[in-house]
């Protein structure tokens, strides 16, 4: 049943499904109401025959039976029997000789109720007969009342006629109705489709249509538009970032090219020595953008990921801050870590590259000395600040330099500036760590107010007391 709806078209699959359930709802609905109907009119037969067994059993016990015994209606018999079965007194219509119940049937001081062949009383179809006590423990004698049951078996018939004429034209007229329904309210959804069908990916804003009801398919639509924009995005993200890399990447490329040709044209007077320290300068930065390109490509993949790093662990912030601060002797870094363990939880290596990055950038501004510090724990951070005495940064541009490839103007000297990466790693690898990072003056109000780089790493209890 169910294989053969998959062919058919989501439209024509509601549509069988809902007549499907239609139709056996009213079938059972149908065979409810038949059954009701039948259980009450029967229920109606035998209280008309009880009440003319129970009128007649009173005329018994006072010894005023009439005769012929009075009844109302031609559809009725009534015999008065003794307990030989014979018969005492009977209505107008009845037989004065033959009782209506054998006595293999009869139970005398019992109320009874049975369904008759009617030939017996000499009606047609099936008769309820109902038996009732009646006259004196010296004399007892029993009330038979037999009621056709041609009338219940006529209204069942007509109700049941009609139910069978009127259910497949109503299921019939519903099923049009809902075809024209079900056609309208998916119309949105092709058009969605014919929508989704239409974007080729090309440049420019390319949206689904929203349709104007506030139901589920406008908000699919809302979703699939926000999930365009946000896919848009990416692209031109990537757009943007393929063309910085690439324009990053020509410069080094340019550079040792123009040197190898300038040296092969000089001959013998190409002073190698030189070339060749120019060519390493050059590939040592083809190599760092490298590296900065391929962190950033990991990073990304591993935003998609719910897990965290497998290197994910305590690390010591004071021993991490002496290590990278060992590395730059000149300009001096000063190192401020006050006694005590400073313990948080992030990959050693990406904290570590959060310090090389910000004290390299602070030594290529700073006029005289970059101060290294940690302080904390604050709000259940611990904070890492790298301040240096240069220029500063202006604060409508503190949000830009996160962006990758962004250089201010002072700074886009390629062969002395980096390649607008290193923030853009940084707050990268702090976000991973689940905290955050942010600029500000070092000296506010200064002609040369600095630059102060506020870490806030989240603080862990020494690893020994947990």
């Amino acid at each position: 049943m169910i294989r053969p709806l998959r062919r058919l078209g989501l439209r024509a699959r509601l549509l069988a499904l809902g007549v499907l359930g239609l139709a056996l709802g009213f079938a059972l609905g149908g065979a409810l109401l038949l059954g009701a109907l039948g259980w009450t009119l029967q229920r109606s037969a035998d209280a008309e025959a009880l009440r003319t067994a129970d009128a007649v059993a009173l005329l018994t016990a006072e010894d005023a039976l009439p005769d012929p015994l009075p009844v109302a209606g031609g559809q009725l018999r009534v015999q008065v029997v003794d307990a030989q079965s014979r018969i005492r007194a009977a209505s107008i219509d009845a037989d004065r000789l033959v009782p209506m119940l054998g006595p293999d049937e009869l139970r005398p001081g019992q109320r009874q109720r049975l369904v008759v062949d009617g030939q017996r009383v000499g009606l047609s179809g099936p008769v309820r007969v109902v038996t009732v006590p009646a006259g004196t423990p010296a004399e007892p004698r029993t009330v038979l009342v037999a009621k056709s049951l041609s009338d219940v078996r006529h209204s069942l018939h007509v109700v049941r006629n009609l139910l069978l004429v009127g259910f497949p034209l109503l299921v019939a007229g519903l099923a049009v109705v809902a075809w024209r329904v079900v056609g309208a309210t998916l119309r949105p959804v092709e058009e969605l489709r014919s929508g989704a069908a239409e974007i080729t990916g090309r440049a420019g804003a390319e949206r689904l249509p929203v349709p104007a009801g506030q139901d589920e398919i406008h908000r699919l639509a809302v979703t699939l538009n926000d999930m365009l924009d946000r896919l848009a995005a990416s692209r031109d993200r990537q757009r943007a970032f393929v063309a910085d890399a690439a324009h990053e990447l020509r410069s080094p490329l340019t550079n040792m090219r123009t040197e190898l040709e300038v040296a092969r044209r000089l001959g013998d007077g190409t002073d190698w020595p030189a070339v060749a320290d120019d060519l390493l300068a050059d590939t040592e930065r083809l190599s760092r953008l490298v590296d900065d390109l391929l962190l950033l490509a990991r990073l990304d993949e591993d935003d998609a990921r719910p897990a965290r790093p497998a290197a994910v662990g305590p690390v010591e912030l004071g021993e991490l801050l002496r290590a990278v601060a060992a590395r730059y002797p000149s300009p001096p870094v000063r190192l401020a870590v006050p006694a005590g363990a400073w313990w948080t939880e992030g990959d050693p290596g990406e904290l570590r590259r959060v310090l090389v990055n910000l004290v390299e950038n602070a030594i290529r501004h700073a006029s005289a000395e970059v101060r290294l510090a940690v302080a904390g724990p604050e709000g259940g951070y611990h904070l890492v600040t790298v301040t240096d005495d240069g220029p500063g940064v202006p604060a409508a541009d503190r949000e830009r330099v996160f962006a990758r490839f962004t250089r201010l103007d002072d700074a886009r000297a390629r062969d002395a500036g980096g390649a607008g990466l290193g923030l853009a790693i940084v707050r990268e690898l702090v976000r991973r760590a689940g905290g955050t990072v942010e600029l500000a003056d070092a000296t506010p109000g200064a002609a040369a107010p600095g630059l102060r780089a506020t870490v806030r790493l989240p603080a862990l209890a020494e690893p020994d007391a947990e």
